[in-house]
C-alpha cells in the first residue's frame, strides 16, 4: 500500500514539474512536508507562483482543504467558523467549524504573518499540537500540513513562534533569465488551457493514503550512528553561525528526512536527506550560510554515490541549462544582426548559465562550462572586430 502511495506521489511531482519552471526542489519539499504531517512556508515577491504551486498540490489530494488570505482586519469566525447562536442562547460558546480551517486537512495561508495576535495565538496550539479549544472543548484536529505564504520574512519578534511552527521556509524567486523562454511557453499554454475547456485536476491520492504512509516514515527515523554524527556536527555548524535553530526543530526534521528516505524508496536515511538543513533559515541572507553548509557534505555524498544523485533536481536542471546555451549559441551564430538590447539580455543570461553550471559541479556540466566559455571568447572577438 505504502509503494502504491509513494508512486503516486512521485507522479504529483512529475506533473507539478511540467507545469512550474524551476520549482522541483519546493515541490519534493511540499511532497515530503505532507508524508511527515509538517507545515511550510514560502517566502518570496508575488508572481512568483507561490499560491498557484499550492493549489495545485492541494487539488491532487482528496482531501477536506481551506484556503484564506489574512489580514490585520482578519476576524477568528473567518478562520475558525461563526458562533453557534442557538448554543450560544443556551449559555455555551462554541465555534461551528464545519468546513472551516479546524475541519481542514491540508490548509494554505496566504500572508500569514499578516494575520493579528488572536488568530496568531489559536495557530499556534492547532499547527504544533493539533488540537483546536472551541469554546472550552479541546477537539482533535485532522490535519495534514498547513502551507503559508509570504512577500517577506516576518520582521516582528511577536511572530517568532509562529514562523518557527513552520518547519521549512522556502525561496520563492523570479527565474533566470536562462528560464525565459521556456517560462513563457508554458505559461502561455496554461493560459491557453484556461481559457478552453479546462478539465479540473485529478485527485491522485486521498487523505488515508498518506496517513497509511506514517508508519513507515516512523521506521525510518532511527538514524544510524554515521548519519546521526553528521547531522550533529551540521546543527552545531548551523547554530554556530547564527542561524536560531530550536529543539523543536531539530527533532522534527529527523521526520523530513524520514520521508525523505521513504520517497527516495530507501530502507534508511542517508546524507543526500540532510538536504532538508538548507531551508530552516530564519533570514533570506541565513539561506546562503546554510548552502554553504550543507553543500559540501552532499557533493562528497553524490561524489562517492553519483547513481544517487536526483533526476529531479540536477540532471533535469542541467537539461535545461544546455538547452537554453544551444539557443542563445544559434541566435548569435546565425549570422542576424543582435541589437544592443539583445545581446545584454544573452549575455546577463550566459553569466547565470556559467554560475549554475559551476554549482552543479559534475562531469557534464564542467564539460559544459568549456562551451561557454568558448561561446563568451566568440563573443568578445565578434563584439572587437565590430568596434
Amino acid at each position: 500500500m505504502s509503494q502504491q502511495v509513494i508512486q503516486r506521489l512521485r507522479q504529483m511531482a512529475r506533473t507539478l514539474d511540467a507545469q512550474f519552471l524551476g520549482k522541483q526542489e519546493c515541490i519534493r519539499l511540499m511532497v515530503l512536508s505532507v508524508l511527515a504531517g509538517e507545515h511550510m512556508a514560502l517566502i518570496g515577491p508575488p508572481g512568483t507562483a507561490k499560491s498557484a504551486l499550492v493549489r495545485n498540490f492541494a487539488r491532487m489530494i482528496d482531501s477536506r482543504y481551506f484556503e484564506y488570505l489574512l489580514t490585520r482586519f482578519t476576524e477568528p469566525n473567518e478562520l475558525f467558523g461563526p458562533v453557534d447562536i442557538p448554543a450560544f442562547r443556551q449559555g455555551t460558546y462554541r465555534r461551528r467549524t464545519e468546513g472551516m480551517l479546524p475541519d481542514a486537512e491540508v490548509v494554505f495561508l496566504d500572508e500569514i504573518f499578516k494575520s493579528n495576535s488572536a488568530i496568531l495565538n489559536a495557530l499556534l496550539t492547532l499547527l504544533n499540537e493539533r488540537k483546536y479549544n472551541n469554546g472550552g472543548t479541546v477537539i482533535d484536529v485532522p490535519l495534514h500540513s498547513v502551507f503559508g505564504a509570504s512577500n517577506e520574512v516576518p520582521q516582528d519578534e511577536s511572530l517568532t513562534a509562529i514562523f518557527d511552527r513552520f518547519l521549512l521556509r522556502v525561496r520563492s524567486e523570479f527565474l533566470d533569465a536562462y528560464h525565459f523562454q521556456d517560462l513563457v511557453q508554458r505559461g502561455v499554454q496554461q493560459e491557453q488551457e484556461r481559457l478552453g475547456e479546462q478539465k479540473p485536476q485529478q485527485a491522485m491520492l486521498t487523505s488515508g493514503d498518506l496517513l497509511a504512509t506514517r508508519g513507515d516514515v516512523a521506521q525510518r527515523m532511527n538514524l544510524g550512528d554515521e548519519i546521526m554524527a553528521t547531522y550533529k556536527s551540521l546543527v552545531l555548524s548551523i547554530r554556530a553561525e547564527g542561524v536560531s535553530l530550536s529543539d523543536r526543530r531539530v527533532v522534527k526534521l529527523v521526520k523530513l528526512m524520514a520521508a525523505s528516505a521513504l520517497y527516495d524508496g530507501r530502507a534508511q536515511v542517508d546524507a543526500s536527506d540532510l538536504f532538508v538543513l538548507k531551508h530552516v533559515w530564519n533570514t533570506v541572507e541565513q539561506s546562503e550560510i546554510l548552502e554553504g553548509i550543507i553543500a559540501p557534505v552532499l557533493e562528497a555524498h553524490y561524489k562517492a554515490h553519483p547513481e544517487a544523485r536526483r533526476v529531479a533536481g540536477i540532471e533535469v536542471g542541467l537539461d535545461a541549462l544546455l538547452l537554453e546555451l544551444q539557443r542563445i549559441k544559434s541566435a548569435l551564430t546565425s549570422g542576424s544582426s543582435t541589437s544592443d538590447l539583445q545581446l545584454f539580455a544573452h549575455m546577463r543570461a550566459i553569466g547565470e548559465i556559467k554560475a549554475a553550471l559551476q554549482a552543479l559541479a559534475t562531469d557534464p556540466a564542467r564539460k559544459a562550462l568549456q562551451e561557454v566559455d568558448q561561446l563568451l571568447e566568440h563573443m568578445f572577438r565578434a563584439g572587437r572586430a565590430g568596434g
